[in-house]
C-alpha cells in the first residue's frame, strides 16, 4: 500500500513515526554532556538515530530518566535505515554506592546519640 503514496507523504510518515519513537524513549545514553534518545534497546547493544547522533564509541553511560543503569564500552556496528546500532563490549550495572573492601555486619549502629 505504500508504494501508492506519493514520495513525499512517505518521508512525512517516516518522519512522524521517527518521533513518535522518539518522544516514547525513556531511556538515553550520555556522552560527556550530550545525551541522546536510545530507539532500540537489547542484551547485545541499542539504537539511536542516525541523523540525531554522531559516530558515538568508547565508554558511555546510559540513563533511564534520571536513574543511572549502565555504564557500557560500545562500537558501531551497523546502520539500518534512520537507526545507528551499537554494540556492547562491555556493560556493567551502576550502583548507587562504592563497593566496601570489609564485612559490615547486619546490627551495626545506624547513628550515635549524644549525652544531651
Amino acid at each position: 500500500m505504500s508504494e501508492y503514496l506519493p514520495k513525499e507523504v512517505r518521508d512525512q510518515l517516516a518522519a512522524a513515526h521517527r518521533k513518535a519513537k522518539r518522544k516514547r524513549a525513556t531511556r538515553s545514553v550520555h556522552i560527556g554532556d550530550e545525551a541522546f534518545a536510545i530507539l532500540e534497546m537489547s542484551d547485545n547493544g541499542f539504537a539511536v538515530a542516525t541523523d540525531e547522533a554522531p559516530r558515538l564509541r568508547g565508554l558511555v553511560d546510559i540513563y533511564e530518566g534520571p536513574r543511572h543503569l549502565y555504564q557500557a564500552l560500545i562500537v558501531a556496528s551497523a546502520e539500518a535505515g534512520d537507526l545507528m546500532r551499537y554494540d556492547f563490549k562491555r556493560n556493567t550495572a551502576a550502583v548507587p554506592a562504592p563497593p566496601v573492601d570489609f564485612e559490615q555486619r547486619a546490627n551495626r549502629p545506624i547513628g550515635l546519640l549524644s549525652k544531651a
